[in-house]
């Protein structure tokens, strides 16, 4: 039994998986800190409240916390737009470099030196996750 189970962790798809969840976790702190230590002190200052949690009203007795929506909506908002500007948009972005030059017939290589480190970590890891294992 516990061989299957270590043959199961072993294989690497569990392990890129395991990977890519700690860094997304990380990811997502970087970022919360972000939103709390910069966003929302500059939202402060132009809306005069450091946290929206306090918001809220109340109908036929029920209190509707809208506060801490709009607090995870701004933390959500800003993860999205660090994923898009860091990850999404680079690789976008050479992929039309390279559909350009197919296009006008040169040969397209991958060049190291032409994209960032974490350009070639996430293309490195997605040729990983495309190899078929055992």
């Amino acid at each position: 039994m516990l061989k299957g189970f270590k043959e199961f962790i072993m294989r690497g798809n569990v392990v890129d998986l395991a990977v890519a969840v700690v860094i997304g976790a990380a990811f997502g702190a970087v970022v919360k800190a972000f939103v709390e230590d910069i966003i929302t002190p500059i939202i402060a200052a132009i809306f005069g409240k450091p946290d929206f949690s306090g918001l809220t009203f109340t109908i036929n007795g029920s209190v509707f916390k809208y506060g801490d929506f709009i607090n995870a909506l701004i933390t959500f908002l800003s993860v999205a737009a660090a994923i898009y500007f860091f990850i999404v948009a680079p690789l976008n972005a050479i992929a039309e470099r390279k559909a350009r030059r197919r296009a006008a017939g040169q040969v397209v290589e991958e060049d190291p030196a032409e994209m960032s480190d974490e350009v070639a970590l996430l293309t490195q890891i997605r040729d990983l996750l495309q190899t078929p294992r055992a």
